[in-house]
């Protein structure tokens, strides 16, 4: 990887307290006069909405910035996630618009949910419109599959992704 700086004065915005994770159908505590099957038998999958995909990935660390994360340097944000029953977009927005770092960013994203997602689930990674000056060319890398694979099959690129989603656990830290 290059050391070349992109962006050497990133715009840094407060991070937002963690969301409080909703449940669906059952409290995890059961009073006495409750009914104890708390197994449903219709086994529809559990939804997913926009503020725990945004939770999922709002701590990765930006791969030039790397001491801070997405949502601080407001490349990720709640309202730029669209989920639908089988399908999740993703807009991510680059510090500037020669970033040079877009397609490991949106990388970086994919691998997080690959890694937390159910099967179910297509998920598209796109650059904001109007906000990378390579924007087709970027979503089109981060949307190929066959490209995707053989970018997970670089060892050095791997190293980078690695190290951009160690904070990734953190959930919202």
């Amino acid at each position: 990887m290059t050391s070349e700086v992109f962006n050497a004065n990133p715009t840094i915005v407060a991070t937002a307290a963690p969301t409080a994770r909703r449940r669906a159908a059952h409290s995890l505590w059961l009073s006495d006069d409750e009914d104890s099957d708390i197994y449903d038998s219709d086994d529809e999958p559990e939804p997913i909405d926009a503020d725990e995909i945004f939770d999922l990935i709002r701590s990765i660390s930006d791969p030039e910035h790397r001491s801070m994360t997405l949502e601080q340097l407001a490349v990720v944000s709640a309202p730029q996630i669209t989920v639908a029953p089988s399908r999740i977009l993703i807009e991510f927005t680059p510090t500037v618009p020669h970033c040079g770092m877009s397609t490991l960013i949106g990388l970086s994203i994919r691998v997080r949910l690959l890694r937390a997602l159910p099967t179910r689930f297509k998920v598209d990674i796109r650059v904001k419109p109007g906000s990378h000056q390579s924007e087709h060319a970027v979503n089109k890398q981060l949307n190929d599959k066959e490209r995707v694979a053989a970018a997970l099959e670089n060892p050095s690129l791997v190293e980078v992704l690695e190290t951009c989603l160690q904070g990734a656990g953190r959930r919202g830290l």
